[in-house]
Order: C-alpha cells, then sequence, then structure tokens
C-alpha cells in the first residue's frame, strides 16, 4: 500500500482533469506536452501500475466512485495510491456525504461532481462541480434545421450561463464534467466547442473522449491523434490565458438571481441575454451590494420579493441614481429544479422570454460595454481588466471558422490585442470610430483591450 499524500487545495485548483479509461502505463505517453495533469479514472483502470507511472509525469490519478460503488471504494483507493477520489452521479446524499468523510480522513483529494442541483456553493472545497451538461454546440432539430433564439439568430447550446453564475456564486474551481452524446462519432471541432464553453466563464471541463475516439488515439491511429492535438492546443491556449477569463463582468447589466429562479438551469435568462451578446454580471442575491452595481446601468431582479431589506435598500440606491431596475412579474416562481434537470422546462420558455423582451426594450440599441457584428454563431463575454482595460472573449460554436467580426467598444482603446489558438498575437488597428476588425475565428478568440480613452466611442451609442 502507497503512504498517503496530503494534497493541497491550491494544487487540486491547478489540475488540467480528463477522463481515462485504460490502465495501460504506456497510454501516458499521449499526455506528454498537454496541459493535462490531473486524470479521473473508472473502476475498472484503477491500477497501481498507472499511478506509479502518472507520478513520473507529476499527474494526479483519481478513482471515480459511482452510486452502489462507494462501500469500499476509499480502501481500494489507497490500495493502488491513488491521490483521491471523485465522487461522482446521484448519490444519495448521507452517503455521499460520508463517502467523501472517510477519504478525506484517509489522506485523500475529494471533489464531488453530484446533480446541478446538489452542487454545494457554499462548500470550502478547493473544486466544485456536476456532472450534468448539456453538449455545447449549434442547436439542431431532427430535420438539420437550426432552432431559433429569442433575437432571431441559431440558438446555441451552452453551459455557460449556469457556469456564469455558479462563478458569481463561490471562489472555488469550479469542473463540469459532462460527456459526449452517446452513441455518436465527435468530430475535434465540437471537443474545442466544449472546452470553450467552459473555459471562456472560468470554468474546466473534464476532457472526456468517445469510445470510438478514445479506441482509435489508444491504437494511436494519425486522424486520433491529430484531434487530439487540437484538444490539447485548445487546453493550452485557455490555461495560458486564464487569469484573463477569472477578471470579473464588466456588468452594464446585472440580473440578480438564485437557484430558488433557475440559475443552475441551461436556456434561462442569463443565455437569452448572452444570444444578445449583453455583457451581464450574475449576482446571487446573498452576495448583492454597491459594488457590484458600481458601473452597471441596469439591474434586473428575478425574486425581488425574496430579497431581505438591506438588499432592497441597494437596489433603491441604485435607482435613485438613475439606474433602471427591472424586475420579474409579480407573484412568479420558478418551479422547484428536480434532480435529473439541466434545462429550462418549456412551459417556462414564455415568462423568460417576455422578461428577456422586457430587458431587450429598455436596453433598445445602447452599448453596455461592446457592440458585435457577424458573431450569430459565437457567445462572447466582456470582462473588467485591471488599470481600466477589458478583455473580450469569443467562442465559435459552429463547425467552420466565422470571418469578419467587427467589434465596437462602449470606449475608445489605444491598444487591442488579438490572441487565438496555434496563432502568434496580433495587434488590431483601431479605427477613429474605435472600432476595430478580426479577419478569421476558428474555435476562439481572445482580444485584450488597454488604454481606455475615456470618451465612448464615436458612434458607440447605436446598435446595429
Amino acid at each position: 500500500m502507497f503512504a498517503a499524500l496530503v494534497i493541497s487545495a491550491a494544487l487540486m485548483a491547478q489540475w488540467v482533469p480528463a477522463r481515462w479509461n485504460t490502465a495501460d502505463p504506456a497510454s501516458l505517453e499521449l499526455l506528454q506536452g498537454t496541459p493535462v495533469n490531473c486524470l479521473l479514472v473508472d473502476r475498472p483502470y484503477w491500477s497501481a501500475e498507472l499511478r506509479r507511472e502518472a507520478a513520473k509525469q507529476e499527474i494526479a490519478v483519481l478513482g471515480v466512485v459511482r452510486p452502489g460503488g462507494a462501500r469500499d471504494a476509499v480502501a481500494a483507493a489507497q490500495e493502488v495510491g491513488l491521490e483521491g477520489i471523485v465522487i461522482e452521479g446521484p448519490h444519495e446524499r448521507t452517503k455521499r456525504r460520508a463517502t467523501a468523510e472517510a477519504a478525506r480522513a484517509a489522506g485523500l483529494a475529494v471533489i464531488e461532481l453530484p446533480p446541478r442541483v446538489e452542487m454545494d456553493l457554499g462548500s470550502p472545497a478547493p473544486v466544485i462541480g456536476t456532472y450534468q451538461g448539456v453538449w455545447p454546440g449549434v442547436h439542431t432539430a431532427e430535420d438539420g434545421t437550426a432552432k431559433a433564439a429569442p433575437t432571431g439568430a441559431p440558438w446555441i447550446d451552452s453551459n455557460a450561463g449556469f457556469l456564469r453564475f455558479v462563478r458569481a456564486a463561490t471562489d472555488a474551481t469550479i469542473w463540469i464534467g459532462n460527456r459526449p452524446p452517446e452513441k455518436e462519432v465527435i468530430p475535434p471541432a465540437r471537443y474545442l466547442q466544449a472546452v470553450s464553453d467552459a473555459a471562456m466563464v472560468g470554468a474546466r471541463w473534464v476532457v472526456a473522449l468517445d469510445p470510438d475516439f478514445m479506441r482509435r488515439l489508444l491504437a494511436r491511429e494519425d486522424e486520433a491523434l491529430a484531434g487530439w492535438q487540437k484538444i490539447a492546443g485548445a487546453l493550452r491556449f485557455w490555461e495560458q490565458y486564464r487569469a484573463c477569463t477569472l477578471y470579473p463582468p464588466f456588468g452594464g447589466l446585472t440580473v440578480i438571481l438564485g437557484v430558488p429562479s433557475g440559475a443552475l438551469l441551461s436556456g434561462g435568462i442569463l443565455d437569452m441575454i448572452a444570444a444578445r451578446h449583453v455583457p451581464v454580471r450574475a449576482v446571487p442575491p446573498g452576495r448583492l451590494d454597491e459594488a457590484h452595481l458600481a458601473h452597471a446601468r441596469m439591474a434586473l431582479a428575478l425574486d425581488p420579493a425574496s430579497l431581505p431589506p438591506e438588499k432592497k435598500e441597494i437596489l433603491r440606491a441604485f435607482a435613485r441614481r438613475g439606474a433602471t431596475v427591472l424586475n420579474a412579474p409579480p407573484g412568479w416562481r420558478f418551479p422547484p429544479q428536480r434532480r435529473d434537470q439541466i434545462t429550462v422546462d418549456e412551459n417556462e420558455v414564455e415568462t423568460l422570454d417576455a422578461m428577456w423582451q422586457g430587458v431587450n426594450s429598455v436596453i433598445g440599441r445602447a452599448n453596455l460595454g461592446v457592440r458585435l457584428f457577424n458573431v450569430a454563431t459565437m457567445r462572447s463575454e466582456l470582462l473588467a481588466a485591471p488599470g481600466g482595460g477589458a478583455v473580450l472573449i469569443l467562442v465559435n460554436y459552429s463547425d467552420y471558422p466565422v470571418e469578419n467580426i467587427t467589434i465596437r467598444p462602449l470606449r475608445k482603446y489605444a491598444k487591442a490585442t488579438l490572441y487565438r489558438p496555434g496563432r502568434d498575437p496580433v495587434e488590431l488597428e483601431i479605427f477613429e470610430n474605435g472600432e476595430c476588425d478580426i479577419d478569421i475565428v476558428e474555435s476562439a478568440a481572445i482580444v485584450r483591450l488597454e488604454g481606455p480613452l475615456g470618451a465612448s466611442a464615436a458612434g458607440g451609442e447605436h446598435g446595429h
């Protein structure tokens, strides 16, 4: 039996995770040169030999514990020398808690990936997460047509909205462990979307390859190796610029919402706003303070009646400064989230859409931080950088590159630098009206805007 190692919270926060469905120590050569430094291994592949080889490469190996398999999991993990366990799936809560406590007492690192609704957002754990997620991409119906968003653009399936809320509710590192759709062979571009969908809001996707891809990768087939290098390149990009993704939201619009108002569901109000590329800050009711509204021009409260008096006064003071406060319909309550539920029920979409339309009517053609052109199949995130600058993140959810993107910031900046996976940084030309153009984005891009020149860019308050 190996001696137990004490894993620090700081080290756990730096883990870049991937599922690894083999016990073959030689397979770890596939990870050389990638940022992956933490493997999630199902019980059939727990192996002392794999663990020893991984330790040589400074890769942590965590055993996945599923419902029904927790009884001897701690002892078995110790026996092969695993660094820790991942308690994944819909465990009965008391049993999950008992397994976690036993593992920590044995010196093992513990990460819990429960259903979304059971995520402990107040936990002191360095990593929190869930195994539930939608598979990111442009949503298509069975006939191959694209579903429309409220804006008329193609609807994008994304986990970014709910992850944006989780980021606002906890200081922990966030993992989302959703797997590819079953019985589908996923092209590499779709994996890049899964990586970027989480990374753009400061979370990490637990890399999970479909069985066919994994089989071909382990067989060292050329096509699979090339696809794996693309995934590794995306991981390297987001780890290189991870600090940027952790900046606070630019926040021209603040949405105050909690778990009871559907914050842990995909397809809700945050995703509807994101479809319009409106910079938004999500704030849990308990964390609402004047700082969260300092640079906002508008706030939407999804459950204003539940706010305590001191939080209501913060909103009243915000309104007295001339800002706009919108509330959900009186008496409206979001149905309790089910354990197996990750998206908004169809019967709630109409109410949320009405709230979105209310926000949209007030926003009109105003610029709340940045206006973007030719981005129908993309999602964006605008973050406030130190020194008055900003960081714009773009993720492409289509399977083809997007060309000729125009950025119109609210302010004019002195410098704009473009970063893309696998490409050298490029300094963008800033035109007289403050706009700048991007020639092409394959999967993702980051634009760092520096040196704000004060006033809004010419035409910045006008839309398209």
